[in-house]
């Protein structure tokens, strides 16, 4: 008879929590890798139609931490003023002709597009998924991540992490059913100081929407300490006051 090492034997019976555990760590390492604790940040939104007509949206975003985040429209005029805000898993609207705030959901969209709201205002990925499995793929990791609750927007992630770098390249984004809901795709890596390299364009399409496409263009991104009245619905207003 065959012996089996102690250490195989529970490598053997428990594959997949040692696989959880280091998909985990690279999880965490891209959440570190993709932005500062705390920061401020402005981005351009290109949604674009099956008609290849176009409508852009400038934003003005700050974060704090790990699930906590308000982002701000500067452009198109229509637009200026609207502030969204992320608690967690709640979300708000403050449209400044209303002037109060209402509730939305994370599968929403403000703006239109492909993007919906939880894309716009992400939390940390290790905030909301954990890793079930990590496959090594030569130069790349695929990440199966589950989401922690059932208010994430995406019930499941598959995603594609450098290893040079421990950056995503790209993410599949899947409902309960097992329903492929949108690809995300970053790119351009860009060098924004102070030692923050990642990728400066999102781009994502889904099967749900043929023919339309939404990019995001990340063109500042710097660490900046916010106080925590900034994430209260009563500051929604004077989110410009930050800039």
């Amino acid at each position: 008879m065959i012996k089996i090492p102690v250490f195989l034997f529970f490598f053997l019976l428990f594959p997949t929590w040692v696989l959880a555990l280091d998909g985990n760590r690279i999880l965490a390492q891209v959440d570190k890798n993709m932005q500062p604790d705390s920061y401020e940040m402005y981005r351009k939104l290109v949604n674009v139609e099956p008609d290849g007509s176009k409508k852009e949206f400038i934003l003005y975003s700050v974060k704090k931490g790990p699930s906590t985040a308000v982002a701000l429209f500067l452009q198109p005029a229509s637009e200026k003023g609207r502030t969204t805000l992320r608690l967690g898993d709640n979300m708000w609207l403050y449209i400044p002709n209303v002037g109060k705030p209402i509730r939305i959901t994370s599968m929403q969209s403000v703006v239109g597009g492909v993007f919906n709201n939880s894309d716009i205002l992400r939390l940390d990925y290790s905030v909301e998924y954990s890793a079930q499995g990590v496959l090594n793929q030569g130069d790349s990791y695929l990440l199966d991540l589950k989401a922690n609750s059932a208010s994430v927007a995406y019930d499941r992630l598959k995603m594609t992490v450098d290893k040079a770098t421990l950056l995503p390249t790209r993410i599949e984004c899947y409902a309960v059913s097992g329903m492929l809901i949108k690809n995300l795709q970053y790119s351009k890596i860009k060098d924004f100081g102070d030692g923050l390299v990642r990728p400066s364009m999102l781009a994502t399409e889904s099967p749900l929407h043929k023919g339309y496409k939404s990019v995001m263009l990340f063109a500042k991104i710097k660490k900046k300490q916010v106080p925590d009245e900034v994430f209260t619905l009563n500051y929604l207003s004077r989110i410009d006051e930050l800039r």
